[in-house]
């Protein structure tokens, strides 16, 4: 089994088989819109614009698990990325990211490696785990998706080759991506 055995929705709710990105190197990025880590759309842009050309594509699903943090319809949502970032990779409709309503994809993902742990020196860190640990201490138990912004690093071969969580700048995984394109 890998990524490429799965089908999700598009922004316009159509299936999208996984397999269609066969052969590409994948960055699978649960997303928000009203989120501490949003501005990271602007690294995943860029990370996007640079090896694009060479094999890479990254596809966004937008999560509202996270205290609601994606408001709005997928059109309001898709129209905020490209607007306020000017994101033009693959934003797909929203749905959930962890526990038991989880899309199958994200069981899969969290199931092939789990919890990294937080980069403690990202500014917005400690009041992360600080704001888990007062209002949704379960988040923090197992290996599940802790936030917005978790990152899946995925190999030609549909394989998940690494986890960054959202405390992982886009930009600090670029030696990564460069390694299996």
């Amino acid at each position: 089994m890998n990524v490429y055995d799965f089908t999700v929705k598009t922004k316009d709710g159509k299936d999208k088989s996984l397999a269609d990105y066969r052969g590409k190197v994948l960055l699978i990025v649960n997303v928000a819109s009203k989120c501490g880590f949003t501005p990271q759309f602007a690294e995943l842009q860029e990370l996007y614009t640079t090896y694009k050309d060479r094999g890479f594509e990254i596809l966004g699903f937008p999560s509202d698990q996270f205290a609601n943090q994606s408001p709005g319809t997928n059109e309001e949502f898709q129209q905020f990325c490209k607007l306020n970032y000017g994101v033009t990779f693959t934003i797909f409709a929203k749905g959930d990211v962890r526990d038991e309503t989880a899309h199958p994809l994200y069981k899969y993902l969290v199931s092939q490696i789990g919890f990294q742990g937080f980069d403690m020196s990202h500014p917005v860190a400690q009041p992360l785990v600080d704001a888990l640990n007062e209002d949704f201490p379960e988040y923090l138990k197992g290996d599940g998706i802790k936030w917005n912004f978790s990152k899946f690093l995925i190999d030609r071969d549909g394989n998940v080759v690494a986890r960054f969580e959202p405390t992982t700048l886009p930009s600090a995984i670029a030696a990564d991506i460069e390694k299996i394109l």
